[in-house]
């Protein structure tokens, strides 16, 4: 008896340490959160989310030493603590634009989709058409300053001229100027968005008001509100990522910049951060039981274009200078 007794011993003890994870429970925002984190998006807009959080931490953590110091809590006037989160702030900010090298390849595959799927308007096709070559030119200006600023590739290439002469003098690249360069193709994106934006308003407002004549409540009337109502929380969103992105770009295009205190940065850093995972959020949600099988009415709903530009190839160029 006590030979099969020790066995069973082992067994419970095998499953009360090792399958401890038996007793918690499934989780479907852990499920949401590993899916989202999987996609390149999810888990750059939570980098970013830390990125700016940082600056925001480091200068506060800065002024409690100096006022400890001040007090005579401690000696030094400078916080060990505030490095070390300046490091990680560095550190994912040169990771993440790293991971953006191959950010033009959506931008391509966007611009192709859209000369086969135009937007609702000729003024909207227009609009994504600058956006997309605003990002065309963005994202080679990066990959040159990323590569320059980290010595990978020379800070002069040969010119056309000094190939068949040895007299001909090689062209040299400004770091600092083609960093400027990126952000104001990046700047032209952002702005176009905002006129994007005021024309998703009126084909929202016309959706509504065609909407509001329908008569009773059906179900497939119901289905358009709810998407309707979605559609207006998205543009919305977009509204305060962009504000968040807009003084960003005009500070890092200029040569003086925008802001005297960087802490400004870290503050519409982070609420574009916020506002973009958010978005990102709920686009990768389940969609409910309800609403697993559309009506022929819901599909007409996707007229009213609120994006164009997927939120990978929407963002990724944001955070573009540290």
């Amino acid at each position: 008896m006590s030979r099969l007794s020790k066995p069973m011993n082992l067994a419970r003890l095998n499953d009360a340490v090792l399958g401890s994870f038996a007793l918690v429970p499934s989780s479907s925002t852990l499920d949401h959160l590993v899916r989202y984190l999987s996609t390149w998006s999810g888990s750059d807009k939570l980098l970013m989310i830390i990125q700016y959080a940082v600056k925001l931490i480091v200068p506060l953590l800065n002024a409690r030493a100096r006022l400890q110091h001040r007090i005579g809590f401690r000696k030094d006037p400078t916080s060990s603590a505030a490095q070390s989160w300046g490091k990680l702030g560095g550190i994912i900010s040169d990771s993440r634009m790293l991971w953006r090298i191959w950010g033009l390849l959506p931008i391509i595959q966007w611009l192709i989709s859209l000369e086969r799927n135009p937007p609702p308007t000729r003024k909207l096709l227009t609009i994504e058409r600058l956006q997309g070559w605003s990002m065309l030119a963005y994202y080679p200006l990066e990959h040159i300053y990323y590569l320059c600023s980290h010595g990978l590739i020379p800070s002069s290439i040969p010119s056309i001229s000094s190939l068949f002469s040895a007299t001909g003098k090689p062209i040299s690249l400004n770091t600092g100027a083609i960093g400027k360069w990126s952000c104001r193709f990046w700047a032209v994106y952002v702005v176009l968005q905002f006129a994007h934006l005021q024309d998703d308003r009126k084909l929202l407002q016309l959706r509504q008001r065609s909407l509001s004549k329908a008569k009773g409540k059906a179900p497939a009337v119901n289905g358009e509100l709810e998407e309707l109502r979605k559609r207006w929380d998205s543009y919305w969103n977009e509204i305060i990522t962009n504000i968040g992105y807009l003084p960003l770009t005009i500070h890092w295009s200029l040569e003086t910049g925008l802001f005297n205190n960087d802490i400004w940065v870290g503050v519409f850093g982070l609420v574009a951060a916020l506002a973009s995972f958010r978005s990102g959020w709920k686009a990768t949600a389940l969609p409910s039981a309800a609403s697993a099988v559309p009506s022929p009415s819901e599909n007409k709903a996707s007229d009213v274009k609120l994006s164009s530009l997927d939120q990978d190839a929407q963002s990724a160029g944001y955070d573009a200078l540290p």
